[in-house]
């Protein structure tokens, strides 16, 4: 059965322009026709691919004629190519198996994989594959025949988990960040300018700012912030009335509108931050260098100032290019601290929140809804390993010192529409319907989180106008200008523009159209981003969950009922909302008691179980 006794057989018969049959051929390769032989030059010929091709079947009698010269080189050659195709296929399996055999320390790294062309694509379908983005039929084929050699289902979630079995991918591999194409790291190119823009002392709004360094300046914000974009001042006028200041960041002292480093800030369109890093829209030292607000440094901001009526409306606002001197650096924790010690020397920090309060009163009044509810922010260490450090934080929104920095954002963005109105600037003007929400239906339910999720379900998305103010009925203020975090949201860095323009007494840069055609595109990025951020966020809330003891009790809200006695409910601990079967008797707002009997953070899947009291 020696396939290369054909070769010689071939190059007879080519030579002499002859067909044979079976028996002929194998009168000449064994010398005897007898049955033995002439079975085993049919074998011979039903496995071969290159020498012969049938001229006529005719069953036992079928006559078979030499190929041609040229195509017998070209069937040799793809055989070649296929034989050696297949010879490195088995190698990478093999590589596979020896890889996902290793202890997790002993892995070959990451980059080992990319370092041979021939690898690196298979692994780069596999990866593809993983997250539902195969760019071909070829990218989707080696996958499947990588994982059906390995026996494994030709699913994602086998390829997830075949890449991180051999090291590849963490086990804790982000896919939504890979899935959705979120820019992680800044190019060599942009780090430059973003170095080059730090050296330059220009300031082309030097002389326009305001010193307003004899403030006392109050920053406060997560404990953890990297970009620090806004804070807050405040004082008591002569006639009682309160006086605010809240000055924000000034990215536009280094960033100039269709400059690289602004190109990218829109491509971006966000900073993203996640539990286990932070991606920030602008190159790391620019953003948390000399753009942030730093204590106890001259730095440049744009403040807007607002005086309020005693009933906590706005007399007067005005817009300035400043420099401040922030005074305090406070996380939302030590602020609160603050405000209940009342410490005498800290006179400004009660008087914003007593402006915090006349104001959310003001916008009660104005029909506005409460939404505040529990806020879960987690911090992941060393996330690259099997077991990282997972630190997990639960705020409440209705905490003073949350309730005043929320507050005092909701005033400049109300001051800067008020503004922009006022001096027919093209702003991303936000305003949201709520016409249709009568508040009094949801009094019966209890304040705070369970009447916030009730809220939050009716309510609809907010519009944008670029020529005039909208009501925001939810804030229940007559119009709305997000300007406060210029160095992590495009929309707010837009309006800086069109701002600073009008200070320096020039036409805004971008038309009405020009900015909703803008905001399209990074209105996009945004809700991308923000997908991410919850999506990390559920993750490593289920996976901390996973890791706690199984018997620890958590408390829960009851929020709804889905179906029958199929309850949503939040978890106090850890704010998170997920479903369980409840008692009969158990209503809306009640708090119960609920253990985790399954948490599988990579399927997105958790299991509850009521435990019943006494």
């Amino acid at each position: 059965m020696d396939l290369s006794l054909l070769e010689f057989a071939w190059a007879e018969l080519l030579e002499k322009n002859k067909s044979v049959t079976v028996e002929e051929l194998a009168e000449i390769i064994f010398g005897s026709a007898e049955p033995l032989e002439s079975y085993s030059a049919h074998m011979l010929l039903s496995k071969d691919e290159v020498y012969f091709t049938v001229l006529e079947n005719k069953g036992p009698c079928s006559i078979y004629g030499p190929r041609p010269s040229k195509e017998v080189e070209e069937l040799i050659r793809r055989k070649l190519a296929k034989e050696a195709y297949e010879k490195e296929f088995q190698e990478f399996i093999e590589l596979l198996a020896s890889a996902k055999s290793m202890p997790s320390q002993d892995k070959p790294p990451k980059s080992s994989w990319m370092d041979e062309e021939k690898i690196r694509s298979r692994i780069e379908s596999l990866e593809a594959y993983a997250i539902d983005a195969c760019k071909n039929d070829e990218q989707r084929k080696t996958a499947e025949m990588t994982l059906t050699e390995i026996d494994l289902a030709k699913t994602a979630s086998s390829a997830v988990n075949l890449l991180v079995d051999i090291g590849y991918f963490p086990v804790h591999v982000n896919l939504d960040l890979l899935k959705l194409s979120i820019p992680t790291d800044h190019s060599a190119e942009n780090i430059s300018v973003a170095q080059s823009l730090l050296s330059n002392s220009y300031d082309q709004d030097e002389i326009n700012r305001k010193n307003l360094t004899d403030l006392k300046v109050y920053a406060i914000d997560v404990d953890e912030a990297d970009e620090l974009d806004d804070a807050l001042s405040a004082k008591k006028l002569q006639d009682g009335r309160i006086k605010v200041w809240i000055h924000v960041a000034d990215p536009t002292r280094y960033v100039e509108t269709g400059s690289i480093m602004d190109r990218e800030a829109m491509r971006r369109g966000t900073s993203v931050f996640l539990p286990t890093a932070t991606y920030p829209m602008f190159p790391e030292k620019l953003a948390m260098g000399g753009m942030s607000l730093r204590q106890g440094e001259l730095c440049n901001a744009v403040t807007v100032s607002v005086v309020l009526h005693n009933d906590g409306s706005i007399a007067e606002c005005s817009v300035v290019n400043s420099v401040i001197k922030p005074t305090y650096m406070l996380t939302y924790e030590s602020a609160s601290e603050l405000l209940h010690l009342n410490l005498e020397e800290e006179g400004e920090l009660r008087i914003l929140s007593e402006a915090a309060n006349l104001r959310l009163n003001w916008r009660r009044q104005q029909g506005a809804v409460d939404t505040a509810t529990l806020d879960t922010r987690i911090k992941v260490s060393n996330a690259e390993s099997e077991e990282p450090l997972i630190n997990i934080y639960v705020e409440n929104q209705a905490d003073p010192a949350m309730r005043l920095v929320s507050e005092m954002m909701i005033l400049c963005g109300e001051a800067m529409a008020t503004f922009g109105s006022h001096n027919d600037i093209p702003l991303p003007y936000r305003g949201q319907p709520q016409s249709h929400i009568n508040v009094s239906e949801f009094a019966h339910l209890p304040e705070g989180p369970v009447r916030s999720f009730a809220l939050v379900k009716v309510m609809r998305a907010a519009q944008l106008d670029f020529r005039k103010p909208a009501r925001h009925g939810v804030l229940g203020i007559p119009g709305y200008v997000q300007f406060t975090s210029p160095i992590r949201r495009y929309l707010d860095l837009l309006a800086h523009y069109q701002v600073k323009a009008f200070l320096r007494g020039e036409p805004p840069p971008f038309s009405p159209g020009k900015l909703e055609g803008i905001a399209a595109v990074v209105n996009m990025k945004f809700r991308a981003a923000r997908k991410l951020c919850s999506s990390s966020l559920r993750y490593w809330i289920l996976e901390y969950l996973r890791r706690q003891p199984k018997e620890k009790i958590y408390r829960a809200l009851v929020l709804r009922f889905i179906k029958d006695r199929i309850a949503a409910l939040l978890l106090v601990e850890v704010g998170f909302q997920a479903s369980t079967l409840v008692s009969v008797g158990t209503h809306i707002g009640d708090e119960i008691l609920v253990k985790v009997e399954e948490a599988h953070p990579r399927d997105d899947i958790i299991f509850l179980k009521e435990v019943i009291k006494g």
